[in-house]
């Protein structure tokens, strides 16, 4: 558990940072499934707004749980080794993505399209919102839209070698993200502002980088963890 607890705050981070990626792919969905809250429902708003994301980030975690389980049947091989080079380097990525400095990791959304195309009609059948059932599913279902920055964090957590740690790391993410969509969803522009400044941005990005390093194997590991 001590190490998976740099593990989870990189998870928490990614979250929490990428929250200006969030509003980017789902800021719009964010609202018009506000919008789908019908009149006589509104007082409820923030109930359904937590369940959404509940549902989004049960989804997340259960993508980690499944894609967990390949990383757990291949941690006793010798490609063990290489899930660990990839997991830190896939941090590295996402350090630079949070930071402003590159943006590639947006390339691998186009790998989930054809899921969604499958998902989306479906989500017609839960609106107009009119309970927190329907929000929660509505919410599970949004969790599958393609996005660059959850499946990269998704090979990231895979890469751990244990299905139930990636599916944990999954859910610290979606916890990460909830802040600024919640915002998004209640209109509150001061929290998004400051998690879109750059210096927060660079920050948080130099700290996943340092997790990254640390997480490739080598003996610079006890230099990190000394210092």
């Amino acid at each position: 558990m001590l190490e998976l607890a740099p593990l989870l705050l990189s998870a928490l981070i990614l979250g929490v940072l990428g929250g200006g990626h969030c509003l980017g792919m789902c800021g719009g969905l964010m609202g018009a499934l506000t919008l789908a809250i019908p009149a006589e429902h509104r007082g409820r708003r923030l109930q359904l707004l937590l369940a959404y994301n509940l549902g989004r980030i049960c989804s997340y975690a259960l993508a980690g749980l499944l894609l967990g389980l390949a990383g757990w049947a291949l941690a006793s091989s010798p490609a063990a080794l290489a899930l660990r080079v990839v997991a830190g380097l896939l941090m590295i990525v996402m350090g630079l993505y949070l930071a402003g400095w590159w943006s590639g990791l947006t390339r691998i959304e186009a790998l989930g399209r054809g899921l969604w195309r499958f998902i989306q009609p479906l989500t017609r059948r839960f609106m107009p919102v009119t309970s927190l059932p329907r929000a929660l599913v509505l919410g599970g279902l949004w969790g599958w839209l393609p996005c660059g920055l959850v499946y990269s964090t998704l090979l990231w957590a895979a890469s751990q070698g244990n299905a139930l740690h990636s599916a944990a790391l999954m859910f610290t993410f979606g916890l990460g993200t909830l802040p600024v969509l919640i915002a998004t969803g209640l209109a509150a522009e001061r929290l998004t502002a400051l998690l879109r400044r750059r210096g927060v941005r660079m920050a948080g990005g130099m700290l996943v980088i340092l997790f990254g390093l640390w997480t490739l194997p080598g003996p610079h590991q006890h230099w990190l963890m000394g210092h």
